[in-house]
């Protein structure tokens, strides 16, 4: 039943190859709902090749949740397809609850492929734990139902989310330094409000749409920076008389750029000196497949000038609408005076639910989870690139994160790209109207290519469909 072949001749990596042989398997029911695996020691000397890509291969089948781990006993066939009576393993119901075909439809009923890099994994979600951890929350909190939670969002959730920060990114701040929003828009609301005697901001250009757009709403005037290979030029900035400025230093969106420590501490020196202030969105820190973390710009900030952003839905849910904020000790009594006015968390079940998620240490497993299946995606998504258009394009962006940035060398524009990939039922973007300055546009057609929420197959089939859309024929 565990009969996998490698053959000599393929391009595919060995992990792959063991991957999608044991899936399918499954998928076709040849192998029963169930079934012990091989340990990697006895697939090792069957296969005659080293323990690696057996152990990665597993653990993206675990994350898939093809395959269950139970202690102390080894590895069982978890089939989402099953009708075993009796079957309550986590990823059995989890997937069996969902559509086989993630995605999109057109109302034709034709497939996309869709490269959305705001999408991750719904296969992922590990729904039996946090449905367990919903149910807790209303028994251990049954009491508390009838009254309003804080303002600045549950402290046991505030005290986990303070201890997660401190051990993963450096971070050190108290839990009342935590204010637990609704996601960004929620979060620059708050910043607009505690910071109103400044009323200019310096934004990353491109950069994130939204975050330009609450701040005008909010009535402050928006700066553009260019986006260089160090992220935001520290140059211009410094010459723009803002005293605010905000930055993705871990993973720039959208371009991926990474901005170096000795370019960190400069913008520091920059917020220092002018008694301004950075935000800080680390929206995607946890997805890092190249070399060490680097420390967030809060954990080297010694005065005070960081306000640090992060969220729950890049390796969680986005539909959970929750995010995190850390504040600044100096601005702690500003915000007593507004919270009432301003602050409006999201709702006490869920937090309590997050905060049980996280201090069972559910949240770290379901981390280490994600990261081998993005990881996985990510490697497979730029072999992929690589393989079929070799020279034709260049890949940049590609350390961290759940998108890669594609520029593509020839001579069309980066919308026809787009909708020529459209016409091949493939989904890609090119992120124009993240650029607030029009004259930062670069010259050589640039496309955004999501991994997280597409699956390895239809990766590998997307990157053939936009190379027979870009390139054959012409």
């Amino acid at each position: 039943m565990f009969d996998i072949l490698l053959p000599a001749d393929s391009d595919q990596p060995l992990y792959e190859q063991i991957y999608r042989q044991i899936r399918t398997r499954i998928q076709e029911g040849k192998l029963a709902h169930g079934t012990r695996v091989p340990s990697v020691r006895t697939l090792q000397n069957l296969l005659n090749i080293s323990k690696t890509p057996i152990e990665t291969a597993c653990q993206m089948l675990i994350a898939e949740g093809y395959l269950a781990s139970r202690p102390r006993s080894g590895l069982y066939v978890s089939n989402p397809y099953s009708s075993i009576p009796g079957s309550h393993s986590e990823s059995g119901e989890r997937l069996s609850a969902r559509s086989p075909n993630p995605n999109p439809l057109l109302s034709s009923g034709e497939s996309f492929i869709d490269f959305d890099p705001s999408a991750i994994d719904p296969e992922a979600f590990p729904l039996t734990v946090w449905s367990k951890m919903m149910k807790q929350a209303l028994i251990v909190h049954e009491k508390d139902l009838g009254r309003y939670g804080e303002a600045q969002g549950e402290r046991g959730l505030r005290a986990a989310i303070a201890e997660y920060l401190r051990n993963s990114r450096g971070v050190t701040c108290s839990p009342d330094q935590i204010v637990v929003g609704t996601g960004m828009a929620y979060s620059v609301g708050v910043v607009a409000k505690l910071l109103d005697g400044i009323r200019r901001i310096a934004v990353e250009d491109p950069g994130f749409k939204l975050i330009r757009d609450q701040f005008a709403w909010n009535g402050w005037e928006v700066v553009p920076i260019p986006v260089r290979e160090k992220g935001i030029a520290l140059d211009e900035l410094e010459r723009s008389r803002s005293r605010l400025v905000y930055v993705t230093p871990s993973h720039q969106f959208p371009t991926g750029e990474i901005m170096p420590f000795p370019e960190r501490e400069r913008l520091l020196r920059w917020a220092s000196s002018r008694d301004g202030f950075i935000l800080e969105d680390d929206y995607d820190s946890e997805c890092r497949y190249v070399g060490k973390p680097i420390p967030s710009l809060q954990s080297l900030d010694s005065n005070g000038n960081v306000i640090y952003v992060g969220t729950f839905s890049k390796t969680f849910s986005p539909s959970l609408r929750m995010n995190y904020m850390v504040l600044p000790v100096r601005l702690l009594e500003r915000l007593r005076k507004l919270e009432r006015e301003v602050l409006s968390p999201p709702s006490r079940v869920e937090q309590w639910a997050m905060q049980a998620f996280m201090e069972q240490g559910h949240w770290y497993r379901h981390l280490r989870r994600v990261r081998v299946l993005y990881r996985a995606k990510h490697r497979h998504l730029i072999e992929c690139v690589q393989r079929r258009f070799g020279d034709r394009v260049e890949i940049t962006g590609k350390d961290a994160g759940l998108h890669i940035q594609v520029s593509v060398l020839r001579h069309r524009s980066s919308r026809e790209l787009v909708r020529l990939a459209a016409e091949a039922g493939v989904r890609v973007y090119d992120f124009c109207n993240m650029h607030l300055d029009p004259g930062t546009v670069a010259p050589t057609p640039t496309i955004y290519m999501g991994f997280a929420g597409v699956s390895l197959s239809d990766i590998d089939k997307g990157v053939k469909l936009l190379k027979e859309a870009w390139f054959e024929g012409s």
